[in-house]
């Protein structure tokens, strides 16, 4: 009987070494905890992340950061960041290169224009706001970097540096591709905008009053010598006056805009520059 017993003491030993117990023994094991999946945050930047910026702008940065450097304000830097880091000083760089381009490109589309005509054009092609005009027209508004401005100061703020955020995007792109990259983007942006009729950058009476003052003449003089028309359409004409000058006359319909008009016709006779209609 003992012996009995001991045969069947061992059965369930026995049992463990077959291929039944092998696979009990297997079910015994702890397994380790499941590994959780990671999700990628939304604000992870992978290496396609400015696909679409570089796509509208037409340039594929080797360093991404000049591109996020050349779009980020300052109020978006981190604490112990320098000012540097953000666009300032690409647009510092940025401006001097458009200003090279633009005017190489003058130099070549108006080979009879004298000095002093590819100047104006230049001015008009460069200031803030033609760089801000061709920034919106690569949609970058949304994609300046601000901190936190609130709501109403965000919208402000991205409209007042926009043109600078075009410049500094310049910056970024030479130092990245060099000159031919830079002129590149520029052309592409540019020559259309630079065949386009020259619109006048300034009040002709401001003009025409600072030019005034640069020859040591007083200041112009507006006389209205004839008022036309009835109440409600009235067309006036004025008459502007300078000492040692035949006088100008325009005609508008307002007192104003006669003024307007008569201050260009002096600032054309007279071969002033800068004036405009507007």
């Amino acid at each position: 009987m003992k012996d009995e017993a001991k045969d069947i003491a061992t059965q369930p030993t026995e049992a463990q070494a077959g291929p039944d117990g092998e696979a009990a023994t297997k079910a015994l094991e702890i397994k380790p905890p499941a590994k959780k999946k990671r999700v990628r945050s939304s604000k992870a930047r992978g290496p396609d992340a400015n696909a679409g910026l570089e796509a509208r702008i037409g340039y594929s940065f080797a360093d991404p950061n000049l591109l996020m450097q050349g779009i980020t304000h300052v109020s978006a830097l981190k604490s112990g960041r320098k000012r540097g880091d953000s666009y300032q000083r690409l647009e510092f760089l940025g401006d001097h290169v458009l200003g090279l381009v633009v005017s190489d490109m003058l130099y070549h589309a108006f080979p009879n224009a004298d000095e002093g005509e590819m100047s104006k054009r230049l001015a008009e092609l460069v200031r803030k706001e033609s760089c801000a005009d061709v920034a919106k027209s690569l949609g970058l508004l949304d994609d300046i970097k601000l901190g936190s401005v609130g709501p109403s100061a965000d919208a402000r703020l991205r409209k007042s540096v926009l043109g600078d955020i075009c410049e500094a995007v310049i910056g970024a792109v030479f130092l990245d591709g060099g000159y031919a990259a830079a002129a590149d983007f520029v052309k592409r942006n540019w020559t259309e905008r630079m065949h386009k009729p020259r619109r006048p950058l300034r009040d002709p009476k401001t003009v025409l009053q600072e030019w005034a003052q640069g020859k040591g003449l007083p200041t112009p003089v507006y006389r209205e010598v004839e008022r036309t028309g009835p109440h409600h359409d009235p067309q006036f004409r004025v008459a502007v006056d300078l000492p040692g000058l035949a006088p100008a006359e325009g005609i508008g319909g307002s007192k104003r805009a006669a003024e307007k008009v008569a201050a260009s016709v002096m600032i054309e006779r007279e071969g002033v520059g800068g004036g405009n209609d507007g």
